[in-house]
């Protein structure tokens, strides 16, 4: 048997683009296209900015935090529909805790 046996510590690692995470770098690359569709230099220079300013935001508010924290704020915040609805745990609008 071999002593120095290999375990993988980083399998559950957020998805990154670059050195981003997905959730912070989707914010930036989408006013990147918002400002591409825009057709002109200001409006992409300013939808970048922008886009740079909210990607900076949600970095710092997910600073310290459990890594999955925007998908858990994303289930709290937003309305639930089809597409976001989770079958195995119950609706965001009921907050009482039992037990």
């Amino acid at each position: 048997m071999q002593s120095d046996t290999y375990i993988p510590r980083r399998l559950d690692d957020q998805w990154k683009l670059g050195f981003w995470d997905a959730d912070v770098a989707f914010p930036f690359v989408f006013a990147l296209f918002v400002g591409y569709l825009s057709s002109s230099k200001v409006g992409f220079a300013l939808c970048a900015s922008v886009g740079l300013f909210l990607s900076r935001w949600v970095s710092r508010t997910k600073a310290d935090k459990h890594p999955a924290f925007a998908m858990h704020w994303a289930y709290w915040a937003l309305p639930t529909n089809p597409l976001t609805g989770l079958r195995a745990t119950p609706p965001s609008h009921l907050r009482r805790m039992v037990g």
